[in-house]
């Protein structure tokens, strides 16, 4: 089993990537591998729903930056971890981007995988964002992991986060769950319990 981390902050060593660390070590305590992937500081495109990677192109169309690679990595990966640094009570601008074109592209990698949202601020915001962000998996079929309290840090530079101790204790319950919830996936695959065969036939729209 897998767990692949994104750190939506511009800043590879910061809170974020500091609260994705402290559940990646309990993860990897509960027998599951985990991988850190940093989008960086460089530019990532928006999704412009030009339609290419559901027709003529696997993934998505535009490939000079990291999208496809982090779908590749979705496909191998049984669940997943969104950091998002606050601004502006809102999540980062780059994971947006990122999560737009990756759930738009390669849905199907995220599908009944589990999901957690997670986010850093120096004071408010957190839980505006952390809802953004869980309505990726809501609309991907995801089960949704929960932690013991919201899923959030506080503090202006990692050494403060540090200092959050319910935070990080936050974090590692996170991990926790999500650690339980894979086995018991894998407890049911292994019994037969295959995941559902829903409908996607039906897309109705009321504009004529």
């Amino acid at each position: 089993m897998k767990v692949l981390l994104i750190n939506g902050s511009a800043k590879e060593k910061g809170c974020t990537y500091t609260a994705l660390s402290e559940i990646a070590a309990v993860l990897e305590q509960e027998g599951v591998d985990t991988e850190i992937a940093n989008l960086g500081s460089g530019a990532i495109r928006d999704c412009i729903g030009c339609g290419q990677c559901n027709t003529k192109h696997p993934g998505c169309f535009f490939e000079e930056d990291s999208i496809n690679e982090l779908i590749a990595k979705a496909k191998q990966s049984h669940g997943f971890v969104f950091g998002t640094p606050v601004y502006y009570a809102h999540p980062s601008g780059r994971v947006l981007s990122a999560l737009d074109r990756m759930f738009y592209a390669g849905k199907s990698a995220f599908a009944h995988k589990p999901g957690a949202a997670i986010a850093s601020a120096r004071r408010a915001g957190t839980t505006a964002s952390v809802d953004v962000l869980n309505k990726y998996f809501t609309i991907a079929e995801m089960p949704v992991v929960s932690s013991s309290y919201w899923n959030m840090v506080h503090g202006n530079r990692p050494e403060e986060v540090r200092q959050d101790k319910e935070g990080l204790q936050v974090m590692r319950n996170l991990a926790r769950n999500m650690a339980w919830l894979l086995k018991c996936i894998e407890a049911g695959a292994s019994q037969g319990i295959a995941v559902p065969k829903n409908e996607y036939e039906n897309k109705t729209s009321f504009i004529r």
